[in-house]
C-alpha cells in the first residue's frame, strides 16, 4: 500500500513525485516514459537552443532524480483505476495491481494528427503541435496553421503578430464568425482557406511545403517555414472517467488546489481544465497537486 501514486511522467507528474519524495511520502510514479512532451523539441535551421525557454532544465533535474530512485517509479501505462473504500486500486497494462491512499493524475493529452504522407517524417522538424510555445521563433517567417476550431484560430492570431504570413487551413465557418475570426479575416498577412485539407507535407530535412486540397477537389502548394497542427487535444483521462468529473472536452475538472470532486484524487497538467498547455505551467501545477495531496494524507500517515 502506497501513500500516493502519481500517474504520468511528464512535467506535472515528475514534479509531483519529487515533491512527494521530499515530503517523505511512500510514493510511486507510474508512467510509460519520463519527460512526457519535453521529449519532443522543435528543431529549426535558424534557431539555437539558447533562444528557446523550454523549462527543460527543471524537468531534466527531476527526471534525473527519479532515474536514480528506481524504487519510486514503475514504467508501464495505467489501464484502469477503481475506488475500494478509502483506497484506490491501480491496474497497469501488464496486469499489475497497486494500491494507494491518494492519487495524482498527470497523464497529459494526445495530439490529433493529420495522418497524411510526410507528417511523421517532419514532426518537430518544421512541423509541430503548439504555436503557443513556438510562435516567437517565427518573426518575419511564412507559416501555416491547420485546424478547424478555436485552437487553430487562437494559434493563427498569435502567429499573425510576428510572422510575415500565416495560411490558416481548414477553418470552419462557425469559427470564422467569432470576433477573433472576423479580425483574422481582415488581417493583411493572413490567408484563410476555409474547408480546405492538407494532403501531404513535403520538405528537405525540414518541412517547408504543404499540399492542400479545396472542397471542390483542386490542389495547391503552400510554402511554410513552420507548420502547426492545431486540432483539439485529447485528454488521457479515460482511466478515471467513471470516478471524477470531466468537462465537455474530457479534461479533469480541478479546483485551485488541484483537487477533483472525489476526495483523494488530485490532477495536474494538460489533462486538467487548467489554463495553458505549457511546460512551466505543468511544473507548477504538479507541485501544487503534490502539496495538496500531502495535506490530505497528513491525518492518515
Amino acid at each position: 500500500m502506497y501513500d500516493l501514486i502519481v500517474v504520468g511522467g511528464g512535467p506535472a507528474g515528475l514534479t509531483a513525485t519529487v515533491y512527494a519524495i521530499r515530503k517523505r511520502l511512500n510514493v510511486l510514479m507510474i508512467s510509460k516514459d519520463l519527460g512526457g512532451k519535453t521529449n519532443y523539441r522543435l528543431a529549426l535551421p535558424w534557431i539555437e537552443d539558447y533562444q528557446v525557454i523550454r523549462g527543460l532544465e527543471v524537468v531534466n533535474k527531476f527526471r534525473s532524480e527519479l532515474e536514480y530512485l528506481k524504487f519510486a517509479r514503475h514504467m508501464e501505462p495505467v489501464e484502469n483505476i477503481e475506488k475500494d473504500g478509502d483506497t484506490y486500486n491501480v491496474t497497469t497494462r501488464g496486469g499489475g495491481e497497486l494500491q494507494a491512499k491518494a492519487l495524482i493524475i498527470a497523464t497529459g493529452t494526445k495530439q490529433q494528427r493529420l495522418e497524411v504522407p510526410g507528417e511523421k517524417q517532419f514532426i518537430m522538424r518544421g512541423l509541430c503541435y503548439s504555436a503557443l510555445s513556438y510562435a516567437p521563433l517565427f518573426i518575419d517567417r511564412k507559416t501555416a496553421v491547420v485546424g478547424e476550431g478555436d485552437l487553430a484560430l487562437r494559434s493563427a492570431a498569435e502567429l499573425a503578430t510576428v510572422a510575415k504570413h500565416v495560411h490558416l487551413i481548414g477553418l470552419s465557418s462557425e469559427a470564422l464568425s467569432s470576433p477573433l475570426g472576423e479580425k483574422l479575416a481582415k488581417a493583411s498577412n493572413v490567408t484563410i482557406l476555409e474547408g480546405h485539407e492538407v494532403t501531404e507535407v513535403k520538405g528537405d530535412g525540414f518541412a517547408s511545403e504543404l499540399m492542400v486540397k479545396s472542397p471542390t477537389g483542386s490542389e495547391q502548394s503552400i510554402e511554410a517555414e513552420g507548420t502547426f497542427i492545431e486540432m483539439n487535444l485529447i485528454p488521457n483521462s479515460q482511466m478515471v472517467s467513471s470516478l471524477v468529473d470531466l468537462d465537455d472536452q474530457g479534461r479533469i475538472i480541478v479546483d485551485c488546489y488541484a483537487r477533483t470532486n472525489l476526495p483523494g484524487i488530485f490532477a495536474a497538467g494538460d489533462v486538467t481544465n487548467s489554463y495553458a498547455e505549457q511546460v512551466l505551467v505543468a511544473v507548477g501545477e504538479g507541485a501544487k497537486a503534490s502539496l495538496s495531496a500531502y495535506e490530505y494524507l497528513l491525518p492518515k500517515l
